[in-house]
């Protein structure tokens, strides 16, 4: 079930998802009374590499067209942000959506999977029945690398196959852990390495899912969005000490990654972990 407000569901842009309001789920308004080759028709930006979608109107209709002649059974939606409501397409089923924008400097179809708030691949295409083809594999319930080694314009990585798996967690600590290590340039590298590794050593913290926001290091009971709020967050202030932000917003300094760590542990909501079972 999901977790957001009845008439909403999530939407996918490749950077991050937004909320999407179903109530409003309507074709855009009539293009402008102005041919395609006056700067003030929407389109008019698209014209030289996107001919078929200026000619149906919005990139919605000229893949709706697609979808509908290779018998997907897809129904293409508007994107959540206005201003890609001629430029761009979205399809969500069950939990899995996917996003299509045009590029603006030459014909590239970005396309960007997910799977209930999980960026799962990303790719490019100039063919639209390439697309279309993609989107209804994603959404038939096809697994990542075989998506990919179907679609062969598509990537995916590694946490997103350990999300297909439930070792999202795990994995994040293990891509965090190897990124600090090979770390020596960014400020603060051997402070945010020794408070991963002293995080890392605690059987509760390791149990959560880490992330990093900036120069935060979070934790959250999720691997997958939403992520959980109520738990402290940490950042190297340099010199081997650390802030560590309550949920209350009350703010400590400490010095030494493990005493930082001792101070997160400690202040852990009762429910933050599941007790360990009894020996």
């Amino acid at each position: 079930m999901s977790d957001l407000p009845p008439g909403y569901a999530r939407v996918a842009n490749p950077f991050h998802e937004y909320e999407y309001d179903h109530e409003h789920d309507h074709e855009h308004d009539p293009l402008p009374e102005v041919p395609p080759t006056d700067p003030a028709h929407p389109l008019h930006g698209y014209l030289v590499h996107y001919p078929e979608v200026v000619a149906a109107g919005s990139l919605r209709r000229a893949l709706q067209a697609v979808a509908d002649r290779a018998g997907t059974g897809l129904t293409i939606g508007l994107p959540s942000s206005p201003g890609w409501r001629y430029a761009g397409a979205r399809v969500e089923v069950d939990g899995r959506s996917t996003n299509v924008l045009m590029a603006v400097d030459g014909r590239s179809f970005l396309v960007d999977c997910w799977a209930r708030g999980v960026h799962m691949a990303s790719g490019s295409s100039q063919g639209l029945p390439e697309v279309a083809g993609a989107m209804r594999s994603w959404h038939d319930g096809a697994k990542v690398r075989a998506l990919t080694e179907r679609w062969p314009f598509l990537r995916t990585w590694e946490l997103a196959e350990a999300h297909e798996r439930g070792e999202l967690g795990p994995a994040r600590w293990a891509a965090m852990r190897r990124r600090a290590a090979a770390d020596t340039r960014t400020e603060h590298a051997s402070d945010w390495r020794d408070l991963l590794e002293a995080a890392f050593a605690q059987p509760r913290l390791r149990a959560l899912s880490p992330g990093r926001s900036m120069w935060w290091f979070t934790l959250s009971r999720r691997a997958a969005p939403p992520v959980c709020s109520d738990l402290p967050r940490t950042r190297p202030l340099g010199g081997g000490r650390f802030e560590v932000t309550f949920a209350d917003r009350r703010v400590q300094e400490v010095d030494g990654a493990a005493a930082t760590v001792a101070v997160i542990v400690g202040s852990l909501p009762a429910d933050a972990v599941p007790p360990p079972p009894e020996s």
